[in-house]
């Protein structure tokens, strides 16, 4: 339906097309998004009564209704929907080539954005990028935050990158591109002891640090734990994997995650690797976003062996 709204869209338009006003069509995006006139007037800095004004004007070019009222609430007509469309490659590509042109060409300078969810492993972070930490060719930008906050900006190219430790599924509105960076066994960490840990057997009596409820390895080990009738002495649940770390190092307790997350503990003897859980993995993966110029850089850090980015530096 929306394939045939599009080729009357485009008979209709005629040489309307040509004469198209931008400006008009970013208060419409804003609109669209947004799905209410207030808040996108707002956004816009801009009176309701003057964008609603613009909206009709662009309605009147394009001889399309492009909304209809629910409630208090704007909903897309047929063709809204295929200006949309239009509209996000529209203002993803000039905001692509703004990205190109700022980053590749100032000081001759290469500027790579990399964005990474902030609960994950600070060392995997810091080992991905170690190949050009150093460099004087290029301009580093890292952000931290929630999975959402980071694919907004990747879609609009704010990110070239983003890293986190869940497979993210393409749609036919989000032509995400998700690769798998590396994948390593999960272990229980711990201070040194004399006496051997027994796995499993150990896990009901040891305190133990575990990802939270929501985390996937977390999931996966109360599973296990159920299929073999033990039932975990749960001291803390903790998101951060660098929190997790620290308790791992300082509260005495066992700690469920990647060796990756305590590399320089597990190097100096302060932490030891107890057990390795049978089948349970930890998934790392790089989120890029379809563009017609992937920085280089991108594709550089993405080619790079897992090993490498599993391991510390040399001491």
């Amino acid at each position: 339906m929306i394939l045939y709204a599009s080729f009357v869209l485009h008979e209709q338009l005629g040489d309307a097309v040509s004469q198209l006003n931008f400006h008009h069509l970013r208060y419409f995006w804003a609109v669209a998004k947004e799905g209410n006139l207030t808040r996108a007037a707002r956004q816009l800095h801009v009176s309701q009564s003057a964008l609603s004004a613009q909206i009709k004007q662009l309605e009147a070019q394009l001889g399309q209704p492009l909304f209809q009222r629910t409630g208090r609430t704007l909903t897309l007509t047929e063709a809204g929907q295929v200006t949309l469309a239009y509209a996000d490659s529209i203002f993803d590509t000039g905001n692509e080539l703004l990205e190109v042109l700022r980053g590749g060409m100032r000081d001759e300078r290469q500027v790579l954005r990399i964005g990474a969810v902030a609960t994950g492993s600070r060392n995997f972070q810091e080992n991905f990028i170690r190949p050009v930490l150093g460099r004087d060719d290029v301009a580093l930008e890292l952000v931290s935050g929630s999975l959402p906050e980071l694919l907004a900006r990747l879609r609009v190219h704010s990110l070239d990158l983003v890293l986190c430790n869940q497979r993210v599924h393409a749609s036919a509105t989000d032509p995400w591109r998700c690769r798998r960076i590396a994948r390593q066994q999960v272990s229980l960490v711990g201070l040194p002891s004399a006496q051997p840990f027994r796995f499993p057997d150990d896990l009901a009596t040891v305190p133990l640090l575990l990802p939270g409820r929501d985390n996937e390895l977390r999931l996966t080990f109360d599973l296990r734990c159920q299929q073999l009738g033990l039932r975990p002495r749960v001291r803390a649940e903790v998101d951060d994997m660098a929190l997790l770390r620290l308790l791992a190092r300082d509260s005495g307790s066992v700690a469920l995650m990647p060796t990756v997350v305590a590399q320089d503990e597990l190097r100096t003897g302060r932490l030891v690797e107890l057990a390795v859980v049978p089948d349970l993995y930890e998934n790392f993966y790089g989120v890029t976003v379809q563009r017609r110029f992937e920085p280089p850089l991108v594709a550089e850090l993405l080619a790079r062996p897992e090993h490498d980015v599993l391991t510390p530096p040399p001491a």
